[in-house]
């Protein structure tokens, strides 16, 4: 076979070469040289066009190479046909990989240097191997490959790591060159990474033709100018990052790649290098921020100035804000806002409005706050707490974290001074009398002022009622409106203070404020307090206000210390917040009932104590239900001064009615087993001693682990089937109530279909003292078990006997004339017994699984079975002797399949026996000539078979006839009622 060599060198883009005929081979190559820098891939697609096909469909590619410095020889380095094509010096890169040839179709391949050696420099040939015995010419064509070392120089002037806080600007710089002589592109990307190991993704980048381009989620940023990319002189490029985020924080570097053009135009990247990662770390508002707190005097005397001061530092704080506060104990003194705004905490607003507080800001990162006169409980550890405020374009600021200073101590000693205050600790008053509190001083030395405040159960905090300056002026709080309470200073060493009617809403703790000035100045504080209870004129207690429906409740409104002319009211407050009115009882003794509140209230009034005022009102449920259930009040007003005038209501006392519980025991039978076509009856039992009771009986039935209704009988014996019953069954069910109460329900004519597990569920109504029917939560089911249908296997008959020779085969019968279920599986057993007085013998038995036992020394020889029907079972005898004569009968187990417990044995049934007498052949004997004789055999197995039909007529009829019938089988099950 002639073979030839066609030429060719081409690249990513061919041209045609000129002159060729038609049907000649056409090579197209790129034209070079090509420059690559050493390191970097090199790949070369060689293609030729108008050779004929080839029978197996693939040209065979050969490539070789001529060196700068040996011209005229001509080194192979790889075949596509041949592994030994290659020179020693490319022989090891090719057996690496470092050096492939690739088919890209039948007519084209592409050759590879994953990483490009200065010796691979040289002028490349691609060979096309002809195998087809014609010449169909020769061309070829060269490119030169010539390779470079890398000579980019790549400086990054960025440090190797950076701090900086959310918000602020920053600048990157890279400086990269090269000495290449050849014309190229430079393009340049700035990448961010979460870490030094992970690749990063692009953060903005210009590409070889000089395009600015942002990376992916930047976009918006580089719009707003706050991603910036600027090229500074011939080397230098600028990362520039305004209003810095926290997800920028990560290792930051640059990257270039320079790009080269071939002679076919395309450009192709000849070199790719990184700088060294900037690690940045972006810190919080909060974390960048620095409070501290100073204090000039730590240890200071009562009476004296008390300074604290707060200074904040952060980066460019001037273009930033803040609120910073001041606090002791955990407790928030004061606070100055954003916008310069001083807020006090309530326990020193009064000290504020004194002018013993002040606070303010006084410098760009400088806070004051000044307590004087300072007082003992003015000592403490003083924290100074800020927070960043971010102001948005509308003016509203959105807070952020705080951040604390550490604490600082202040020790506050008492002055020798002598003043002191004195109040009686508690005060005990009644509801609408006069409450007057005073507050004794001793050790004076100067002029006196006077704050009385007051601390409610609703309020934790003092606030202040009413206030006596030095000069003797009173001034009440800011907003109160109370006309009724006065500061007064009978004495020169007493203060009081007077409420003219008190309530139940003045008790509460309250404080005499006294202070000592001294030339306008409050040189010191006393103070002292006392607990005021305010008696109540009303109050309300209950007898048995936790009953049971029926029972009778008893609620006392005591009224107490009242002589005026009174109107009360008896109120029920139920889901609502508004009462409900049940009575008015007037001055004039006349009642007001409300509703038909008579029927179930009674109201009764005793004089309980005379000299004492002392009256009892008596609300009296006659027979509680639910509908009286809630939280009663009783309240009073009475005339004073030709006005009414309320007094305040009694306590609420709530009134729970529990209806009786349900003592519900259900029973059902135990398991029944019936015949087919019987009637079956199963009974629900229900034992309650509850009286005027109704019941809603649903029967359920259980199969394969599923309960479906069948039928429901609600409290008014209305019957509901359910859904998934057909009419069939529908008319074969009935449900009947009984003395007890008892509920039966009836299945007619019973089929295979109705077996399995049913139950009973009873829902309990009861009529209640408001005789209205409610019902109660739902009993636990009663189960009964499985339900199963049988008929006899064998027919009570009578038990025969015939004689027969030893030449004669001797068979007996098995035949189930009725069965539980068509899955019925069985295991017959024949038995032999010599006569009436001796032991029976097991024979041979037929397992459910087809496994065939033989007993008594018998074998296969001696017995044969044959199960010629599935209700047939027969064993013969080929051969009998004498010495079997004898009684013979079957024992039949029945099992059938049940959904949760597997094969059951339902019932053993034992049919009746035949006599056999076996004589020896020729031996004259006086018998039935029905026997004797051999014609006669075949009329005795027919008469069998007529009795064996017989029974089975009978069995059915026996069925149909009967409703409920003890059988074998039945099982008795004492019945465990299940939660």
């Amino acid at each position: 076979m002639v073979k030839c060599m066609f030429l060719c060198l081409l690249c990513h883009l061919c041209c045609c070469s000129a002159g060729l005929r038609r049907g000649q081979s056409a090579d197209r190559g790129q034209a070079g040289p090509l420059y690559r820098v050493e390191g970097s891939p090199l790949s070369i697609s060689c293609s030729v066009s108008g050779l004929p096909p080839l029978p197996d469909g693939r040209n065979n590619f050969e490539f070789r190479v001529k060196k700068p410095s040996k011209p005229n020889l001509v080194s192979h380095v790889i075949s596509t046909e041949s592994s030994d094509f290659a020179y020693a010096a490319y022989g090891q890169r090719v057996k690496a990989g470092e050096i492939m040839v690739e088919h890209v179709d039948q007519n084209s391949v592409l050759f590879k240097i994953l990483r490009l050696e200065k010796t691979d420099e040289g002028e490349y040939e691609c060979a096309v191997i002809n195998t087809r015995g014609t010449f169909y010419g020769t061309y070829s064509a060269m490119t030169t490959v010539k390779g470079r070392p890398n000579l980019h120089n790549f400086v990054s002037m960025s440090p190797a790591s950076l701090t900086q806080t959310e918000g602020d600007s920053v600048d990157f710089t890279c400086e990269v060159s090269s000495n290449t002589v050849q014309h190229t592109h430079l393009s340049f990307a700035w990448f961010l990474g979460a870490n030094t190991e992970a690749a990063g993704r692009p953060l903005i980048s210009m590409d070889k033709d000089f395009r600015l381009i942002p990376g992916p989620g930047f976009e918006e940023r580089y719009k707003a100018g706050l991603i910036r990319l600027d090229k500074i002189g011939e080397v230098t490029y600028k990362l520039k990052m305004s209003h810095l985020e926290l997800s920028d924080q990560g290792a930051l570097y640059c990257e270039a790649q320079e790009w080269i053009q071939d002679p076919d135009r395309t450009w192709y990247s000849i070199a790719k290098k990184a700088a060294e990662k900037t690690i940045l770390t972006v810190l919080s508002d909060s974390e960048s921020l620095v409070v501290t707190v100073s204090v000039p005097q730590s240890n200071l005397q009562e009476g004296q100035r008390l300074t604290v001061s707060c200074a904040v530092d952060t980066q460019n704080l001037k273009e930033k804000f803040f609120s910073l506060a001041w606090l002791r104990g955990g407790v928030e003194l004061a606070r100055v806002g954003p916008t310069g705004v001083l807020t006090v905490g309530p326990d020193y607003s009064s000290r504020e409005r004194e002018g013993e507080l002040r606070a303010a800001r006084i410098g760009e990162r400088d806070y004051s706050l000044i307590l004087q006169p300072v007082r003992t409980s003015d000592q403490g550890a003083y924290v100074c707490r800020a927070w960043p405020e971010e102001r948005s374009s509308t003016g509203d600021f959105t807070q952020g974290a705080y951040q604390d200073s550490a604490p600082h101590a202040v020790a506050i000693s008492a002055t020798e001074s002598g003043l002191q205050v004195e109040m009686a600790n508690n005060k005990s008053v009644k509801e609408g009398n006069k409450l007057e509190l005073s507050c004794r001083v001793s050790g004076v030395t100067g002029q006196l002022s006077v704050t009385w405040q007051r601390q409610s159960a609703s309020n934790p905090s003092f606030s202040d009622l009413i206030r006596l300056d030095q000069d003797g002026v009173m001034a009440k709080a800011e907003g109160s409106l109370d006309v009724s309470v006065r500061a007064l200073r009978p004495a020169p060493d007493l203060f009081s203070l007077e409420l003219e009617e008190a309530t139940q809403a003045d008790d509460g703790v309250y404080q005499c404020v006294v202070s000592e000035w001294k030339t306008n100045n409050k040189a010191s504080s006393q103070v002292a307090t006392s607990t005021v209870s305010v008696t109540s004129l009303v109050s309300l207690t209950g007898r048995y206000n936790q009953a049971a429906e029926g029972q009778e409740v008893e609620l006392i409104c005591r009224v107490k210390g009242l002589s005026l002319p009174r109107t009360l009211t008896w109120s029920i407050r139920r889901d609502s917040p508004t009462p409900d009115t049940i009575l008015t009882l007037y001055s004039s003794g006349a009642i007001s009932w409300f509703g038909d509140q008579q029927q179930r209230y009674q109201l009764k009034i005793e004089n309980k104590n005379p000299q004492q005022n002392e009256m009892w009102y008596h609300l009296i449920i006659k027979s509680a239900s639910k509908s009286e259930a809630g939280k009663y009040q009783c309240s009073v007003s009475v005339v004073l001064e030709q006005a009414p005038r309320k007094l305040s209501p009694s306590n609420e006392l709530a009134v729970s009615v529990e209806r009786p519980k349900s003592d519900l025991i259900l029973t059902m039978a135990p398991s029944i087993r019936a015949n087919t076509n019987a009637d079956i009856e199963l009974k629900c039992s229900v034992s309650s001693s509850l009286l005027m009771s109704r019941y809603a009986v649903t029967w359920l039935l259980g199969k394969q682990a599923e309960n479906k209704m069948i039928v429901r009988s609600d409290q008014d014996a209305f019957l509901t089937f359910g859904p998934e019953v057909e009419p069939s069954l529908r008319q074969r069910l009935s449900v009947t109530r009984t003395e007890g109460p008892s509920f039966i329900l009836t299945i007619r004519n019973a089929r295979s279909s109705d077996i399995g597990v049913y139950m009973c569920e009873v829902v309990q109504w009861q009529l209640d003292t408001s005789q209205q029917w409610h019902q109660f939560p739902l009993s636990p089911k009663a189960h009964s078990d499985d339900v199963e249908l049988t008929c006899s296997l064998f027919s009570e008959v009578n038990n025969t006997e015939f004689n027969i020779s030893t030449a004669q085969s001797l068979t007996i019968p098995c035949t189930i004339s009725a069965q539980s279920s068509h899955r019925s599986e069985f295991q017959i057993t024949w038995l032999w017994q010599k006569d009436n007085g001796t032991k029976q013998r097991p024979l041979f038995t037929a397992y459910r699984n087809s496994t065939l036992q033989y007993w008594s020394g018998k074998n296969d020889e001696q017995l044969r079975f044959n199960h010629p029907l599935p209700n047939q079972f027969i064993l013969t005898m080929p051969t009998p002797s004498p010495a079997d004569s004898g009684m013979y009968f079957c024992e039949v187990e029945e099992w059938v399949p049940t959904p949760s417990r597997g094969w059951r044995k339902v019932g053993v049934e034992t049919s009746g026996y035949v006599t056999a007498h076996v004589y020896m052949e020729g031996k004259k004997i006086v018998v039935d000539s029905k026997y004797t004789e051999q014609p006669f055999v075949g009329v005795t197995f027919l008469l069998l078979l007529v009795i064996l039909l017989l029974v089975l007529r009978i069995c059915r009829g026996n069925n149909l006839g009967k409703k409920k019938e003890a059988t074998l089988w039945t099982e008795n099950h004492q019945l465990n009622p299940k939660d």
